[in-house]
């Protein structure tokens, strides 16, 4: 089915018109609040043709995807946002491209719904058992990346969840476009109306969080300073991380052209993103070998460096500030500190970092091993770039964000970050007054999973 000659850029606005006077966020949570329900029991098989079904939809609308998306970019551009924020913003046939193997990834990957995480038999004929189960409703308040919107409800959707979405206002269409392609291949495929909703302005947000009676969990991608406003505002519980400020470490014992590769890449193989490359730290022992190499093979790709004194002793950069080693820059800029030893490495690491992503570039495995140990983030690497953290990559199909959280979901969150779990308990008539009068006593042994 192409849906191009019904949902057109006009009809955009009249549709979203029509469809906010009639319902408010409150309706909008009730109806996918027990859409949700309706999901959490559709079966794998019925999920994986939904996706199927996106895929080939959203291929076929490509040519509509990109028109709004250039409309998108033409206005942000004539409004002069930041052009980190442009970047993120287009959506053409290699992003397109990347989505769909996304999607086709998902579809292989398992359900993560209707697992038996635990067996143990309490009594002879009364059996318990922990089964994984969708969150529920999601919401879920995105950047600039249209690209988001579609990883996220493919998620939501493969893990059983109902979302609500709200993009950045300068995706506007390309949002709208997705979601309605989106909404109409589920439809099409036997989901529940409702199970994916998209709100439109920022008043939106603010009644969205205050819906804890529907709402499961929030979702947020975007600002240090927006994400603690979420996280302040609202009594539902929030998953996410606020910043990404990335470290690499380069030890005394690292392979020289490995750690310029790997910093290079960290930096500049796609600078908006958070696990992108922010700070620097080089070991003193190595500094003077490798930090000239360096600074050339990041000047070719246009990189301004900003160094602390001992840098600045050996190469010529500009001075790095106290609000550097705080900052995401999110842009051609590094900052760079030459530190002493390891130790000094990773107290760094834990004073300023954000608990995102950080790598270590060394030969000695006790230098890893203690690196990877004492770093308190989400991922740490070694010997690899701070762009492998990423839900795709890790083999989860994608992710809806990365969580610097220690409860519930840590690092990319993909699939088995999106459920929950309940208990099934089942007996032959069972009674607790047996137990706590001493006729009958518990086994609690466990059992096969079923």
């Amino acid at each position: 089915m192409n849906i191009h000659g019904i949902f057109n850029i006009i009809n955009y606005y009249i549709i979203w018109y029509s469809r906010g006077s009639a319902m408010s966020v409150q309706t909008l949570a009730e109806k996918a609040k027990k859409a949700s329900i309706i999901l959490s029991g559709i079966s794998t098989r019925q999920k994986n043709d939904a996706l199927s079904m996106i895929a080939d939809m959203l291929y076929s609308n490509k040519e509509m995807i990109f028109k709004a998306n250039e409309e998108d970019i033409e206005r942000s551009m004539a409004e002069n946002l930041p052009m980190p924020l442009i970047k993120r913003l287009r959506f053409d046939e290699k992003k397109l491209n990347e989505v769909i193997k996304g999607i086709r990834s998902l579809i292989n990957l398992e359900d993560p719904v209707g697992k038996t995480l635990l067996a143990t038999e309490l009594d002879e004929g009364l059996e318990l058992f922990r089964v994984s189960c969708p969150i529920g409703l999601i919401g879920i308040i995105f950047e600039s990346r249209p690209d988001a919107l579609v990883q996220i409800s493919t998620l939501c959707l493969k893990s059983g969840n109902a979302v609500m979405l709200k993009g950045g206002r300068e995706a506007l269409l390309t949002n709208k476009c997705l979601y309605e392609i989106i909404a109409s291949a589920t439809r099409e495929a036997g989901l529940p109306d409702n199970w994916i909703n998209l709100l439109e302005n920022r008043d939106e947000i603010s009644e969205l969080l205050k819906l804890d009676k529907y709402v499961d969990l929030i979702i947020p991608r975007g600002s240090n300073e927006f994400v603690r406003y979420i996280m302040d505002n609202s009594r539902i519980p929030v998953l996410g991380h606020a910043d990404g400020i990335c470290h690499c470490y380069i030890d005394k014992d690292a392979d020289i052209q490995m750690a310029i590769d790997i910093t290079v890449d960290s930096k500049t193989q796609y600078v908006a993103v958070c696990n992108a490359l922010e700070t620097l730290l080089v070991h003193e022992c190595i500094a003077d070998e490798i930090l000239p190499r360096l600074k050339e093979a990041l000047e070719k790709k246009n990189v301004e460096l900003r160094g602390c004194e001992k840098t600045r002793r050996i190469i010529d950069c500009l001075p790095a500030t106290e609000e550097d080693w705080k900052t995401e820059y999110l842009d051609y800029i590094l900052s760079i500190k030459v530190v002493e030893n390891i130790d000094e490495a990773i107290d760094h690491i834990n004073k300023y970092g954000s608990g995102h992503t950080d790598t270590i570039i060394s030969k000695n495995k006790d230098s890893i091993e203690k690196f990877l140990e004492y770093v308190d983030s989400g991922n740490v690497f070694a010997n690899c770039s701070t762009r492998f953290s990423d839900g795709f990559r890790y083999g989860f199909g994608a992710e809806v964000g990365i969580s610097t959280n220690k409860i519930h979901a840590r690092g990319p969150v993909g699939l088995d970050g999106l459920v929950t779990y309940k208990y099934k308990l089942f007996g032959n008539g069972h009674i607790v007054a047996d137990y706590s009068e001493n006729r009958k006593k518990f086994t609690h042994r466990q059992i096969t999973k079923q």
